[in-house]
Parts: structure tokens; C-alpha cells; sequence
């Protein structure tokens, strides 16, 4: 039994036809596929460094004071968090502005992949930024205990500094969500939605 070829179906709409330089303009997204490649090579580092963190802390851990193993075990949440930002920005960034990646019902897919957009990846970022900044703030504020000593990486001004450093992102994200709640406020207002 032979199959017949499928007529066109009422319902199909034919796609229009893109222009050359349209075309172009639209496929050079594809330049940014090398800047994701490079951000999974600095993922691979950040592996790299984790890993010699992690064996130095096993070594040197009977050695150590509680408050040295804490900053240790900081300094390495600070490099796991920095690789969950990078994983925001190559998955989401490629996603959003390169091509889907289809994983639809991959058990691994993110769950905030899925309603992932520019202004939600915006958030997300600004989000991990604070968190990275939060420990950062919390290793310098561990080690301020040194203050006036030889052993202190920091100056008074410094810490300050740093503190400044994290209430501007923290007003940034904030200022960010803000914009983007009047932006999609508005949207709805246009659309007629209450």
C-alpha cells in the first residue's frame, strides 16, 4: 500500500519571504554563539578553581581556624553562585536572543526556562549579582575583625566602599523590577487586560 503525498492544508499559512538583508540582519545572531562558547570555557575555569579551593580546604582543614575554614567555605559558595549566573546567561541568553534550545520535556530542563524572556533574565542576573555581592559582603565583614592588624586585606574605607558598592545593586534591582512591572502593567492597559 502505497501512501499518497499530503495536500496543503487549508489551515497552512505560507511563510513570507525574508529579504537579503533582513536575512542578514537576522542571522547575525549567530555571532554571538563564539561568546557563549567562551562563557562555558570560563565556566569550565571556574570548575578548575573550585575544585583546587575545595582540596585545599581538605588539606589544610585540621590546621585551620573555624573562622579560615568559614571564609573558605564562602569563597566557595561565591564561585558556585558566579557559575549558577553564567548557566543564567548562557542558557537564558541563548535562548532568548540566538535559538530555542527545544528542550521541551527534558526532565533536566529549568523550570524558569520556560517563561524565560530579556526583562526576566534581566532580574534573574540582577538577582545573582546581589547574591554574589551578599557573600563577598559577608567574607569582608568576617575578616573586618582584623581591622588595624597586620592580617587585614581591608581599610575602613574599603569595606565602606563595598558596602556602597552592594546598596547600588541592590537600588539597580530594584529599579529594574520596577521598570519592568510599569512595562508590563502598560502592556496590559494596551492590550484591554485588567
Amino acid at each position: 500500500m502505497t501512501s499518497e503525498p499530503k495536500a496543503p492544508s487549508a489551515h497552512t499559512v505560507p511563510r513570507p519571504q525574508i529579504g537579503p538583508f533582513a536575512q542578514l540582519i537576522f542571522g547575525s545572531r549567530w555571532l554571538q554563539v563564539p561568546l557563549y562558547v567562551g562563557l562555558i570555557i570560563a565556566q569550565g575555569v571556574y570548575v578548575l578553581l573550585f575544585l583546587k579551593e575545595l582540596w585545599h580546604l581538605v588539606v589544610h582543614s585540621f590546621d585551620a581556624s573555624e573562622q579560615q575554614i568559614m571564609l573558605v567555605v564562602l569563597g566557595l559558595i561565591d564561585v558556585v553562585m558566579i557559575s549558577n549566573l553564567l548557566v543564567m546567561v548562557i542558557v537564558g541568553g541563548y535562548e532568548t536572543f540566538v535559538s530555542r534550545l527545544n528542550l521541551n520535556g527534558h526532565p533536566d530542563e529549568p523550570e524558569w526556562l520556560s517563561h524565560v524572556n530579556a526583562s526576566v533574565l534581566k532580574i534573574k542576573l540582577a538577582m545573582a549579582i546581589i547574591g554574589i555581592s551578599s557573600i563577598s559582603l559577608l567574607r569582608t565583614f568576617i575578616e573586618a575583625g582584623n581591622l588595624g592588624t597586620t592580617r587585614s586585606n581591608f581599610t575602613e574605607s574599603g569595606v565602606m566602599w563595598q558596602v556602597l558598592i552592594h546598596l547600588t545593586f541592590i537600588i539597580s534591582a530594584i529599579g529594574i523590577a520596577w521598570v519592568d512591572r510599569l512595562s508590563e502593567s502598560g502592556h496590559r492597559k494596551q492590550n484591554g487586560d485588567h
